[in-house]
């Protein structure tokens, strides 16, 4: 177990909270939801950076760091379902496309092929993280709106997922021996 590991493991530590905070989406305890989401998102980099910095990449870690995105990521959008802050159709798009990832990825592991965070991926990330972000808010101070800017860069993040998901796919898919058993 070493930083970056830990690092990873409070990031999903946060999600439970960050769901018990945001299980009744007031104004001030939207705010704190918005807060926790923020700090558990920017673990993210910091635990990938400290890794690759210190060379303390671990198997363990190459595990729990997707896992823990994903979850985080996941149960924000559920939860902003469930609240009539996303549309569903979205969420599913969004989150069909993770699980497409993942399971390529983890197929592809299986056949000895590492499958990296291409440059859309990791910009999806960026955008799809402020626009929960936004939406986990929905304030709208002055002439901005949280809520539609938040919507906004979903749809932005939603389209960069769907197009790295196809790149992935395109790229990844032909390396994999369909013929190769365990």
């Amino acid at each position: 177990m070493n930083l970056p590991n830990l690092i990873t493991l409070l990031r999903i530590f946060l999600i439970p909270v960050f769901i018990l905070v945001f299980l009744t989406p007031t104004a001030p305890r939207s705010l704190a939801a918005a807060v926790i989401f923020f700090i558990a998102s920017l673990t993210d980099l910091m635990d990938g950076y400290l890794a690759r910095r210190w060379e303390q990449i671990t198997k363990l870690g190459k595990f729990l760091d997707p896992v823990a995105d994903k979850f985080l990521v996941l149960a924000a959008l559920i939860m902003l379902v469930d609240f009539h802050r996303v549309s569903s159709w979205i969420a599913i798009v969004i989150i069909g496309r993770e699980l497409a990832v993942t399971g390529l990825r983890a197929i592809a592991a299986s056949s000895g092929i590492v499958i990296a965070a291409d440059d859309a991926g990791k910009y999806k990330m960026v955008i799809q993280t402020i626009s929960i972000g936004l939406l986990i808010l929905e304030y709208k101070i002055g002439y901005i709106n949280f809520h539609v800017w938040g919507t906004f860069l979903l749809w932005i993040s939603m389209v960069l997922a769907i197009l790295s998901g196809v790149q992935y796919f395109m790229k990844y898919l032909p390396l994999i021996d369909p013929t190769e058993s365990k």
